[in-house]
């Protein structure tokens, strides 16, 4: 699970003349189980793509395509188990609840799921296991470093076991030496088998990528 396939994707942003196409017809595949880099300049198109394959930003035209599911002809609550079911999120900004401790933000992508309280926390205490932070479950955020915040994050993108990671700049705020344990983690998440996509403006995790897709006025470069 995990293989990915883009089809002529494009997005426009308004009608007429005033039209913008931030997404220019984009095609690519990505293999169950690679680690690929998005890279571009400011307004390439990076975060539009990104959320595009998030199944959060519905394409102008085209297909989007994930073990052959066709994302954009789903229903609205499909789309949302497809969301759950298929993919985590790593943000920039960390987006945790600063009242809630480290195991209960883990803890969120599971709210809607059919498991009792007691299944929720050992899928939680597992993710955070799996990122290093073992025993700080009952920590809040305001308790532990900027690159552990990250780690929770991961955590919480990973509870559900999907077998696609979308990381967004996912080191952007923190310093180097951080930043590289951050992609040793994703690498080691990919090793395991997850499909990883990362949009990065850093070369130096571009680097852990198997390859990179570069961007350029909303199209591949080749």
């Amino acid at each position: 699970m995990g293989y990915v396939r883009v089809d002529n994707l494009i997005k426009q942003y308004g009608n007429g003349e005033s039209a913008v196409q931030a997404v220019k017809g984009i095609d690519f595949k990505i293999q169950a189980g690679e680690m690929v880099a998005i890279m571009g300049e400011s307004g390439s198109g990076k975060s539009t793509l990104l959320s595009m394959l998030g199944a959060l930003n519905t394409p102008t035209s085209g297909k989007y395509i994930v073990d052959e599911i066709d994302v954009y002809a789903l229903g609205q609550d499909e789309r949302a188990d497809f969301r759950r079911n298929f993919l985590g999120f790593v943000f920039q900004s960390f987006h945790l609840v600063s009242y809630l401790t480290v195991s209960e933000n883990v803890m969120l992508p599971l709210v809607t799921a059919k498991r009792n309280g007691k299944d929720k926390r050992a899928l939680a205490e597992e993710a955070l296991a799996r990122v290093g932070l073992g025993g700080k479950g009952k920590r809040l955020p305001n308790q532990i470093s900027g690159g552990e915040q990250e780690r929770v994050a991961i955590a919480r993108a990973i509870v559900n076991k999907p077998p696609i990671l979308l990381a967004d700049e996912p080191t952007g705020n923190l310093d180097t030496k951080t930043s590289e344990e951050i992609m040793h983690l994703l690498k080691g998440l990919n090793a395991d088998g997850m499909t990883v996509i990362m949009v990065t403006h850093n070369p130096m995790n571009a680097q852990f990528a198997h390859r990179i897709i570069q961007l350029k006025d909303g199209q591949v470069m080749e």
